[in-house]
């Protein structure tokens, strides 16, 4: 081998390596990223009809709790699905911690819950931990729980 093939073949070597070590430390802050996150699985059931979608909301504080998606930090409408006459949602990338989940049954695809004339539902709703039905919305603190698992899953039973 020649002079000129060495450097050829060091010049090579030392560019793939500028080339992929970049990539290879690329992976460790996505690593610490996820450390301290995880995913929820939210199952709807209970609907009871397949018009409309099923909306999950995600929040992390009371405040908008169980309603004002303006206040939530995610959101998602999915279908029914006929078969199960329900539907599931995935949040993916949530910091561990406390959180409560509001589910509504938007019958009429308005993106809203409608009411009767004194102010009771008339689609359906459920909440985290499945409180009761009472004569009020369900509260943070009864629907709360913990994200503390990099996988944890949920279910919410409609009410009608």
């Amino acid at each position: 081998m020649n002079r000129t093939s060495l450097k050829s073949d060091r010049i090579a070597i030392v560019s793939v390596m500028l080339t992929f070590l970049p990539l290879c430390g690329s992976f460790l802050p996505l690593t610490a990223q996820t450390k301290d996150t995880g995913m929820l699985t939210v199952r709807v059931t209970g609907a009871r009809n397949t018009k409309g979608k099923i909306g999950v909301t995600l929040f992390q504080s009371a405040q908008g709790f169980p309603d004002d998606t303006s206040k939530a930090i995610r959101q998602q409408s999915v279908d029914i699905d006929p078969s199960t006459m329900g539907a599931e949602v995935t949040f993916k990338n949530l910091p561990q911690g406390t959180f409560a989940v509001s589910a509504l049954h938007d019958e009429n695809g308005n993106g809203k819950m409608d009411k009767n004339f004194v102010g009771m539902p008339k689609e359906g709703y459920g909440a985290s931990n499945n409180p009761k039905k009472k004569k009020r919305a369900p509260t943070f603190d009864e629907a709360k729980f913990s994200l503390n698992s990099s996988e944890q899953a949920i279910e919410i039973t409609l009410i009608y």
